[in-house]
């Protein structure tokens, strides 16, 4: 307990005290007279609250409203908020480009980026507010690497767009795309489109990687329950904010850290519900991530295990019918969290941001009749969940593939298309210069390789606008985004920048995949395949320094996360006790 018998905070345990208490620390406190504080805010806990707030894309437009309302949160529960932002890199608008390799690179800058302000100026506690896809697991990451009180809160999904009657995202403008280099599109309807998909503030509506993220949020228990469920544009939401404000003091109180919530047995929770939902394969990149900031091994085969035996139930986008505004209508992820509960197939005893535990937030939940979105366990989409690993002599280390929605193409025989990075494979499928039956490869996108490991959606959108999606397969050492629908096949490890398999394929070698089986197989000799080896070299890219040089150096391999430090399994201190 930090509070006094007189209800005064005790800073003697807590990080603040560096910079708030005693002689020697006058100099520090002239600074926070200059931002106009009293000494009754300087008495009281630090809390960051940091914000993803940029103008880059709408993902984050909101987001610094929503964090004026955690400080008002912090203040009335009798704490001092420091607002800070850091940088978002927006994959929508990075999509398709050189730009996409500083997405991934970005998840790591972000909790960098927030341990280095926490730590630098000896915050007490953090409420993290996060839109974009890899904002997500980069603010909750720091939460978990820091393990002061923290509170995650998710910015909001944007509002579906309409356009000739019928509700629209993003995905439909870049499948639009590939419509219209397969003449099926006009270049006035494509225009008119782009104006529609996308009416204002939030992040993408379907259960691509942001609104994967946000579901995880709540369900690993650093989220409030239902926090997640109003779309950006709804003033209502912040509501949330103000409680999240409020909660963190709670949890600076009691001293509960992210660590505390964030067991082996949650991280099992957070996996259920990525496959629950059909979320993005991003979701088996983030979660051993977030583990490795906790000293938990919870690698992606860990994750797919999970998913394996996980029943779909949401029916959203893109393998399904409606998008996050439509969940969050249907009793968002504590209804979701209620039939899991119910079915047997979630750990109703993790600790959450409440104080309580999942079963006791969940108490009051009642299954809702009224409601389409999301199924009960008894009559799930699939008796799988939407995501699942494959496992080969072409993935030794695995790979992943989203499901949901794909019923009929869940298994493939094929001769490799070889590409060596996106951009020539893009140009290919826009001319339509590929066959029926083709597995398309695209190597050398990894972590290491590409560097930053590239989502491939501007190209699998295309294949899909084509209507050849069900026709061919897509396996790559980079990655998805959680809109990609179709056979495609990412992770793929080691990668090709490593001497993984899939460097060492040709045009016309053979390559088996079935998803029931968790297989993926490269049907080469394996003498054929020495010999190649020995003849192979690691891609030159064109990135000697900078960051995503920097990133490249010392990157891990996907399967782990693609982590870029040794994390807690190693740490000789915890920031929050220092």
């Amino acid at each position: 307990m930090h509070r006094k018998p007189d209800g005064s905070w005790d800073k003697t345990r807590l990080p603040s005290r560096h910079v708030t208490e005693g002689p020697s620390r006058a100099p520090h406190r002239s600074y926070l007279y200059a931002m106009g504080l009293g000494s009754r805010e300087i008495a009281q806990p630090f809390v960051g609250v940091a914000s993803c707030w940029n103008e880059a894309a709408p993902c984050n437009t909101a987001l610094m409203r929503q964090a004026h309302a955690v400080s008002i949160g912090v203040k009335n529960a009798g704490g001092t908020p420091r607002e800070f932002c850091t940088i978002t890199v927006t994959d929508g608008i990075a999509m398709g480009h050189e730009g996409m390799r500083s997405s991934l690179v970005s998840r790591e800058v972000i909790a960098d980026s927030v341990e280095l302000t926490i730590r630098g100026h000896a915050y007490d506690a953090l409420v993290g507010v996060a839109g974009c896809d890899k904002s997500l697991p980069g603010m909750m990451m720091a939460m978990l690497r820091l393990n002061v009180p923290s509170v995650f809160l998710y910015g909001g999904s944007i509002l579906p767009g309409a356009y000739q009657g019928r509700e629209v995202t993003v995905q439909d403008v870049f499948e639009g795309v590939g419509m219209h280099s397969a003449g099926k599109m006009s270049l006035e309807d494509l225009c008119d489109l782009e104006q529609h998909a996308c009416p204002g503030d939030g992040a993408c509506g379907g259960q691509y990687t942001a609104n994967t993220m946000a579901c995880v949020s709540e369900a690993i228990g650093l989220a409030l329950p239902l926090s997640s469920a109003l779309p950006a544009p709804y003033l209502d939401r912040d509501q949330y904010a103000i409680a999240s404000g409020e909660a963190v003091m709670r949890l600076i109180e009691e001293n509960i850290r992210p660590r505390d919530i964030c067991t082996r047995k949650a991280f099992e929770n957070a996996a259920r519900v990525v496959a629950a939902t059909g979320g993005s394969t991003n979701g088996g990149l983030h979660l051993p991530a977030m583990a490795h900031e906790c000293g938990i091994e919870f690698t992606m085969r860990d994750v797919c295990e999970i998913m394996r035996a996980t029943p779909y139930l949401a029916d959203l986008m893109p393998g399904g019918r409606f998008v996050a505004k439509h969940m969050g209508e249907s009793g968002g992820v504590p209804m979701l969290l209620r039939t899991l509960l119910d079915g047997g197939y979630l750990h109703g005893d993790c600790m959450t941001v409440t104080g309580k535990t999942i079963a006791e937030n969940l108490k009051d939940v009642t299954w809702r009749d009224d409601q389409v979105v999301i199924r009960p366990v008894s009559n799930p989409l699939s008796e799988t969940g939407g995501v699942v690993g494959l496992w080969g002599s072409l993935a030794p280390d695995g790979a992943i593939v989203k499901i949901a929605g794909n019923t009929t193409h869940l298994k493939h025989r094929g001769p490799a298309r070889v590409f060596d990075g996106e951009q020539a494979c893009f140009e290919a499928v826009e001319a339509g210069d590929y066959q029926d039956g083709d597995v398309i490869v695209i190597r050398y996108e990894g972590p290491k390789g590409g560097p930053g490991m590239r989502e491939m959606l501007s190209t699998t959108a295309a294949i899909s606008g084509q209507g050849r999606g069900a026709n061919v397969a897509l396996i790559t050492d980079g990655r998805f985004s959680g809109a990609t629908r179709g056979l495609c096949i990412g992770h793929v490890g080691p990668e090709a920048q490593e001497g993984g398999p899939i460097g060492l394929v040709k045009d016309g070698d053979m390559i088996s995949i079935d998803c029931g089986a968790g297989t993926i197989d490269l049907e080469v000799d394996p003498i054929e395949l020495e010999n190649r080896q020995r003849h192979w070299q690691p891609r030159v890219t064109d990135y000697a320094s900078g960051a995503l040089w920097k990133f490249a150096q010392g990157v891990g391999p996907a399967h782990l996360g693609a982590v870029t430090h040794p994390g807690a399994k190693v740490e000789r201190h915890v920031y929050a006790d220092i």
